[in-house]
């Protein structure tokens, strides 16, 4: 199904049951991706849902269309967490921690879009992006797509401590975050990026993150922080205790 019938039957109104169902639908694909991840069959949907597969099928003809939809959902909430975080808080490392403490506490870590979490240190480029400069700079980890038939490359552009400003990188990285995602473009991967972005530069220019610390980082802790263990009670307690050594580990120190 192309992106454009996946919009009609988003849009097109529904009867209560029906309504029901895909409320149910989504719920439970929100759980057994978080608990599995988006590998899990639709079947583990349907049956966590209490409804035929058929009726899973029949508003997500495809797996892709349903990780799509609950991929979009969970960006949108990170980026309105940070978004709040970046307004109602005036400190630099307050409104990073808040985000932080946020996002984890959410789950949304879980469901974060594959492409995103995809990260690896890239070497491609690094002999002439280095000759403009020391070579040491700190360099933002590219982000892979899955390596999906039509599906792009994003990739967050590379720091140097000489000749790139941190918030010219920043704004760069929102523009490469538009990069092809899945046969086309992501503008919700690109906004969670740039208000990321902006947490982590004002935190960096305060001197009160490390110097070495990229936007992909900050959103490997929130998926690091944000196991799933059966006990609810067990998970929450498991992710403050991660989150507060994972914070600590990312605060500059006085020389």
């Amino acid at each position: 199904m192309d992106n454009g019938r996946a919009d009609v039957a988003r849009t097109t109104p529904l009867r209560v049951d029906a309504q029901r169902n895909l409320e149910h639908v989504l719920r439970a694909a929100r759980e057994v991706f978080g608990e599995l991840g988006y590998g899990a069959p639709m079947e583990d949907v349907a049956r966590r849902a209490r409804v035929g597969v058929g009726t899973v099928y029949r508003r997500f003809p495809s797996k892709d269309v349903l990780v799509r939809r609950i991929a979009e959902e969970e960006t949108a909430r990170l980026t309105e967490q940070a978004r709040t975080a970046l307004g109602q808080e005036d400190e630099p490392w307050s409104a990073l921690s808040r985000f932080l403490r946020t996002s984890v506490a959410s789950g949304a870590g879980r469901l974060l879009p594959p492409q995103v979490l995809r990260v690896g240190v890239t070497e491609e480029g690094s002999s002439e992006e280095g000759s403009a400069g020391s070579g040491e700079g700190a360099r933002v980890p590219q982000q892979r797509a899955q390596p999906a038939a039509g599906a792009g490359e994003l990739r967050l552009v590379p720091e140097s401590s000489a000749g790139v400003s941190s918030a010219a990188a920043v704004s760069s990285a929102s523009v490469a975050a538009s990069a092809v995602v899945g046969g086309g473009e992501d503008p919700g991967v690109a906004a969670l990026l740039d208000v990321v972005g902006q947490l982590v530069e004002r935190a960096r220019a305060a001197g009160e993150l490390r110097a070495d610390v990229s936007v992909a980082d900050v959103l490997l802790v929130i998926a690091t922080a944000a196991p799933s263990l059966p006990d609810a009670v067990q998970q929450a307690a498991a992710s403050a205790r991660l989150l507060d050594i994972l914070l600590d580990g990312l605060r500059s120190r006085p020389a």
